[in-house]
């Protein structure tokens, strides 16, 4: 597997950690009535590589699922993440039949 192929898989692991991480973190903070993670960081972390931390975050904590924005930039994220790891896997394999 190439080096760039690494470092985008290990990008999106690790924006997907601090997303998950984050909506963990507000959900707790929303509970104990303390100040929150503004709504654009949780959203930002969302669609710039953290997807799929964050929409797993979502349903595991319920949080942020009422927001119909949230859901929308999870499904964009997870679109051209997802996009970008297929492309990637064909550019470097050569097709995807070789």
């Amino acid at each position: 597997m190439p080096l760039l192929t690494k470092g985008v898989i290990c990008y999106l692991l690790a924006m997907s950690l601090a997303a998950y991480i984050c909506y963990g973190r507000d959900k707790h903070l929303a509970k104990a009535h303390k100040w929150r993670i503004p709504e654009k960081v949780l959203l930002l972390l969302s669609f710039l590589g953290g997807a799929a931390g964050a929409v797993a975050a979502m349903h595991v904590f319920h949080h942020k699922t009422r927001h119909w924005y949230f859901h929308a930039v999870g499904i964009l994220g997870l679109l051209w993440q997802i996009g970008l790891l297929v492309w990637l896997f064909i550019k470097c394999n050569g097709g995807i039949v070789s």
